[in-house]
């Protein structure tokens, strides 16, 4: 599919993402894609359509959050979102965007990351934070774990204690301890009121989800 075609999916800032299609994902990790990209902006608009917020910022925010690459088991980990902001800090320049817009659309996206745990102070970083982690929890978040796990190497479970009754939880070897570890804890640190409202839903269905793949082993 072309750039126009796939920017017409980011309405109403079809412009916006052509230029900035190109840029927005890094690397081959399909739970970090242009899907993921596109799922993100319609949580973001979502959000954005209850709480206000300035659409045009969030929307770049959401653009280029994931600009720059870094694998979930790097020791760099903890920097991507930095290294995405001075990078879409940099197209944006290119582009003519005023400095206080890049400097906003920058700020959400360094405070988006759960690895960097700095906090958002703005509207649209909060919105861009939420709309992210709604696709961590869910039926999509449960896929995208499940396929992160297969792309590192880690098994789906500890057959002989899945639920880490007798042992430390290790979401480097067994997906789903990943759940316990950070999945479950994410609807209680959402930002605005629309998304916790959201989490909750896919909070449910997470633990729905967990409790089916038990039931099945």
């Amino acid at each position: 599919m072309d750039i126009n075609s796939m920017a017409r999916a980011f309405a109403p800032f079809e412009t916006l993402a052509a230029q900035l299609i190109p840029h927005a994902a890094d690397g081959d990790d399909g739970s970090h894609d242009v899907a993921h990209i596109l799922r993100v902006f319609k949580n973001a608009m979502s959000i954005q359509a209850e709480e206000g917020g300035d659409a045009r910022i969030l929307a770049a925010a959401v653009l280029l959050h994931d600009c720059v690459a870094v694998e979930k088991n790097s020791p760099h980990r903890a920097q991507a979102s930095r290294l995405a902001a001075e990078k879409a800090s940099g197209i944006l320049r290119e582009l003519g965007w005023a400095g206080e817009d890049i400097a906003a659309v920058a700020h959400a996206i360094i405070t988006h990351s759960f690895s960097a745990n700095i906090p958002p102070e703005t509207l649209e970083a909060k919105m861009l934070q939420d709309a992210d982690r709604l696709d961590a929890i869910g039926m999509v978040g449960a896929a995208r774990c499940f396929y992160i796990a297969g792309r590192l190497g880690s098994g789906l479970y500890d057959p002989f204690d899945p639920l880490a009754t007798e042992r430390p939880l290790d979401d480097k070897r067994f997906a789903i301890d990943h759940f316990e570890t950070k999945l479950f804890k994410l609807a209680d640190g959402f930002q605005t009121e629309t998304g916790r409202k959201f989490a909750g839903e896919r909070h449910d269905r997470l633990k729905t989800i967990l409790a089916m793949f038990i039931d099945e082993i």
